[in-house]
């Protein structure tokens, strides 16, 4: 069954069988420094003016050195044929100290006016070559990433939670068709992908098969569904949480390979519904979900200290209590004594702020 979704979605070049430098429409890996090639331009030539000047004046000064005595202009036009290295040779120094000006001066800033103007020449050439090599490092370097796919409203609100909760960007790889939403990401320092979730290829040069945890958060559920099982198949170990609107559509997403499922419609209904007659519980529930702010359910291994303990009489208060991959109540049996290795579901304290009375 598999197979024959990734037959249909397969298109007919695979993208992570092309070359890095053909994949510079597809992957955009952020730079901290974002200027434009325009602008690098602009001042780069003010750095050459300023020194072209620079010149001029001490030139100048020493009108006396050359072969005739200069003017203002003079000075200029000998400043400008000098570091451009064209050298009419109208002008020249006959004095010593003329000539000393030329050697300890003149020539070091004529090696600087030449690699002020090559070198912005050569930044602006190779810029696809650049960003070639970044994406040729990153593909062989990433691991144990974050990959979310989709990032609409639920991908959004996955990110920042993630991004509120420590992780960083360049751990942090968004895969979607969008382009505009993509640039979004981009500003938020994440690595991108342009491409659907339910082609091999995409999720391949998205780092997939290295990936530590996979979000699937498409927009229908038909394509949550067809996402879920061509990240199954490509990363069988990774950690998929997936989104679905409806809740008959869990199942499916479960049996396609998710390890989470998040029903967005009904959970969105119930706190409606919970707001209309205790609104206070609603707002407590947000503020759980917000990891930046106000309290948050956080997860933590067992202290040594805790070993045998019931984790009703903690210090901190635990909601669950995780033991070889499943989690228990609080209330259920499993959980009257911590054993070692378990890890516990509590609630932090995140900020000094309070919530709304």
């Amino acid at each position: 069954m598999r197979n024959s979704f990734s037959e249909r979605f397969r298109g007919d070049v695979e993208l992570n069988d092309l070359p890095d430098h053909a994949l510079l429409g597809v992957i955009n890996i952020p730079r901290s420094v974002t200027a434009s090639p325009w602008a690098l331009i602009a001042r780069r030539l003010l750095y050459a003016t300023i020194l072209t000047l620079a010149i001029t004046l001490l030139v100048y000064f020493d009108e006396d050195g050359y072969t005739e005595p200069l003017t203002f202009v003079d000075a200029l036009y000998y400043s400008a044929v000098s570091l451009s290295t064209t050298g009419y040779g109208d002008i020249t120094p006959v004095t010593q100290e003329a000539r000393l000006l030329n050697i300890f001066v003149v020539t070091p800033a004529r090696v600087a006016f030449l690699i002020l103007l090559v070198g912005t020449t050569l930044a602006v050439l190779t810029e696809n070559s650049r960003k070639t090599l970044q994406i040729q490092r990153w593909r062989k370097t990433v691991r144990n990433h974050t990959v979310v796919i989709g990032y609409g409203t639920k991908g959004r609100s996955a990110v920042s939670a993630l991004l509120a909760d420590g992780v960083s960007p360049n751990t942090i790889v968004v895969v979607d068709t969008n382009k505009a939403v993509l640039s979004r990401a981009e500003q938020q320092g994440l690595v991108t992908v342009h491409g659907t979730g339910t082609k091999a290829d995409v999720l391949k040069i998205a780092g997939v098969p290295r990936a530590r945890s996979v979000v699937v958060a498409p927009s229908s559920d038909d394509t949550a569904v067809l996402v879920t099982l061509s990240v199954r198949e490509i990363a069988p170990k990774a950690v998929i949480v997936a989104s679905v609107r409806e809740s008959e559509n869990q199942h499916l997403l479960e049996q396609s390979g998710a390890d989470s499922v998040v029903i967005s419609s009904e959970t969105a209904g119930r706190l409606l519904g919970l707001a209309t007659v205790t609104p206070r519980v609603v707002e407590m529930m947000e503020d759980l979900l917000s990891p930046d702010e106000g309290f948050a359910i956080a997860e933590r291994i067992v202290g040594e200290d805790e070993v045998g303990a019931n984790p009703r009489h903690l210090a901190d208060i635990v909601l669950g209590v995780v033991r070889s991959g499943e989690l228990y109540r609080i209330d259920s049996p499993e959980a009257e004594t911590v054993e070692p290795g378990d890890r516990l579901l509590y609630i932090r304290r995140t900020t000094g702020r309070n919530l709304p009375r």
